[in-house]
């Protein structure tokens, strides 16, 4: 079954805005921080990084985005998973590590995720 992308500018504008979103994970809802580059939401799990436990065995996962203002939610959206080869989405793996702070090793992220981490891109669907 073909995954169609979801064409809503609410999802890209609200990922954009908010550093943060919540997952729909067994176990209840987790918070995790991200990045929307190339038209889909990048987060890194595993090793040092967010534990976000068995989304990298997922073929779809629930999307809840809310306003860094007041909390409120903005858009909730099925995503399809799909994990980052880190070597071939170089720029994936830049726009994430620019964006991770209070990180002890910051010149070597990459290096550390790619030995330690998975890399994963969530593409909202339809």
């Amino acid at each position: 079954m073909a995954v169609e992308p979801l064409v809503a500018p609410a999802v890209e504008e609200g990922a954009k805005k908010s550093g943060v979103l919540w997952l729909g994970l067994a176990g209840g809802p987790r918070l995790a921080w991200h990045v929307w580059h190339d038209g889909a939401i990048h987060l890194v799990t595993g090793g040092e990084e967010q534990a976000l436990p068995g989304l990298d065995a997922l073929d779809r996962v629930r999307v809840t985005l809310r306003s860094k203002d007041n909390g409120a939610r903005l858009v909730e959206f099925e995503a399809a998973v799909s994990v980052v080869d880190q070597a071939r989405e170089a720029g994936a793996v830049a726009a994430l590590a620019k964006e991770r702070l209070n990180a002890r090793d910051a010149e070597h992220l990459a290096e550390r995720w790619a030995r330690d981490s998975v890399v994963l891109r969530l593409t909202p669907v339809s």
